[in-house]
């Protein structure tokens, strides 16, 4: 979601949370490429499901985990720095408390290499517009 993420780094975001469904396939290179794109910390939180784990009375239960892996979502929660490096590498298939120290100074120090949202973003060619009014399901109009 590139707009969204633009939208972030535009209102000066230093450390990014992202939440995953619980898979390596969306954390191993999407956490390290947000983090050197915003030079920012991102933080991936990523779910576990174990097929032991789904309730008796799921429907089509049986057939859900018939042909399925012990895990259907096996973690991958880690820590990246601005600069890409891993503080945490992704967690796979435990359930573990990660903690990693952030320095902010690295934030602005990546942030004088390159800053997406800085000179390098072209507003007097480029701009993105973000709607920050409450919305809603309906719209009256008399």
């Amino acid at each position: 979601m590139p707009l969204a993420r633009a939208a972030l780094y535009g209102q000066g975001e230093d450390l990014h949370i992202a939440i995953w469904p619980g898979s390596p396939r969306n954390t191993k290179d999407i956490t390290r490429y947000i983090a050197m794109e915003a030079r920012s910390y991102v933080i991936s939180v990523s779910g576990m499901l174990r097929t032991e784990e789904i309730p008796i009375d799921t429907p089509h239960r049986e057939e859900i985990i018939a042909d399925a892996p012990e895990f259907l979502a096996d973690g991958g929660s880690c820590i990246a720095a601005p600069d890409g490096r891993w503080l945490v590498e992704p967690v796979v298939g435990e359930e573990q408390l990660i903690v990693a120290p952030i320095e902010h100074r690295l934030v602005q120090e990546e942030r004088h290499n390159f800053y997406s949202v800085g000179h390098y973003s072209r507003p007097d060619v480029l701009q993105l517009t973000v709607n920050r009014e409450r919305q809603s399901t309906i719209r009256l109009v008399d």
